[in-house]
């Protein structure tokens, strides 16, 4: 791995904490400093994206700042009734994928502050409320969506040609809302639903919210609520309606279509989650690691595996994400798969530390075929380099196979 790397980010950090306590225009004033993903390009903190920032934050020393980001996200949930995709009150529409609960629990490990946790579980609650009385399935799962105004769903619609070079005919209203909902997922854009991601409960979003609940569960126990069991009953549930409805005949953990009862053709790096939150069963995990060749490229893993879908996206083949590789290697190594997940943080260090020697910045993403910035991008707009997860899973990556 490069010191030059880590130098580099050391120096940029500070570049990328703003602070705004004011509303201002569309930006949502925030009470404590918090994280922007990259160096001049972003006011705005992002909801799933600072998960992975406080990784290397954390490891870094610097947990008062990732605590601010986590006081500001609390703040924000306290506002509005659920984390916003961002600061932006044009992201007020959707949410993201839901890591709240696991920052509260990293910020707790550290400080131990039961008074200041006290807040933040009833604060939680009311994020877990969001999703299950606003993101519900007819199957008891939890599914992706989002506020979808008068009117746009033709814009959005647009957007989304726009983004893909796609557009089936006369689905304007449905695929402005599948738009919206990919936003909400992280993963805009990205074809694992087709176009219909309403249609869907996805394994991410589920695994994430068992693991919410496990958290709860945690909480409730250390501030002593007696309220644990409830929460215990609530993820013994989504296991036993995960397994069920999610699980294929390999074992394997995939995005369900609950309206045509069969499960996305597309394997994706969202089949990780079920062993990063510790849901899996020994099977599952073993089905995993016997299809990661389908996963597991050159330079690590691939948001889906190569596919036929018409269009282009930037969350599929070949590229790769920073916040996918954590999972995977997370989740690999709490299976005990302690080779498979070396191997794949040793590709993305690798992969950061030549892209880095090449054009000295790191990248929101990459060509983990090629090992370049040959990537699938759906802007007009020049890729910016970043900090952000980028940062913060170089770090973790690099602690973790050192």
């Amino acid at each position: 791995m490069s010191e030059e790397v880590k130098r580099f980010i050391r120096s940029h950090w500070d570049e990328c904490i703003k602070e705004n306590t004011q509303d201002d225009g569309t930006l949502i004033g925030l009470p404590y400093p918090y994280t922007v993903p990259a160096v001049g390009h972003f006011d705005e903190m992002y909801y799933w994206d600072t998960y992975f920032t406080n990784k290397g934050l954390e490891l870094e020393g610097r947990f008062a700042q990732a605590k601010y980001n986590v006081d500001n996200m609390l703040y924000l949930v306290n506002r509005y009734g659920y984390m916003p995709n961002g600061n932006r009150t044009y992201y007020l529409k959707n949410s993201q994928p839901p890591f709240l609960s696991a920052m509260v629990r990293d910020i707790y490990a550290h400080y131990g502050d039961k008074a200041w946790l006290t807040g933040a579980y009833e604060t939680l609650k009311t994020e877990y409320d969001f999703w299950m009385k606003k993101r519900m399935t007819p199957i008891g799962l939890n599914m992706y969506d989002g506020y979808l105004a008068p009117g746009a769903d033709i814009e959005l619609a647009k957007s989304f040609k726009e983004r893909t070079g796609y557009m089936p005919s006369g689905a304007m209203f449905n695929i402005g809302r599948h738009h919206l909902l990919t936003c909400e997922s992280g993963w805009d854009i990205n074809p694992r639903w087709g176009i219909e991601g309403f249609n869907y409960a996805p394994v991410d979003l589920n695994s994430l919210m068992f693991m919410f609940e496990e958290n709860m569960e945690y909480f409730s126990n250390e501030l002593g609520k007696n309220e644990a069991k409830q929460w215990k009953e609530k993820a013994e549930r989504r296991r036993s309606l995960m397994k069920e409805y999610l699980e294929n005949d390999e074992g394997l953990f995939l995005d369900y279509n609950f309206v045509k009862g069969e499960h996305s053709r597309i394997l994706s790096a969202a089949s990780f989650y079920p062993l990063f939150v510790g849901l899996a069963e020994r099977e599952n995990a073993e089905a995993l690691v016997g299809s990661l060749d389908r996963l597991e490229a050159e330079f690590g893993i691939l948001a889906c595996e190569k596919n036929d879908t018409e269009g282009t996206y930037q969350w599929d083949y070949p590229n790769g994400w920073a916040c996918l590789q954590y999972i995977a290697v997370m989740g690999l190594d709490k299976y005990g798969y302690k080779t498979e997940a070396k191997r794949i943080a040793e590709k993305y260090v690798s992969l950061v530390d030549k892209v880095f020697e090449e054009t000295g910045n790191l990248w929101e993403k990459y060509n983990v075929a090629e090992g370049s910035l040959n990537v699938n991008h759906e802007s007009k707009k020049k890729m910016p380099a970043m900090m952000g997860w980028s940062a913060g899973v170089y770090l973790a990556a690099s602690s973790y196979i050192e």
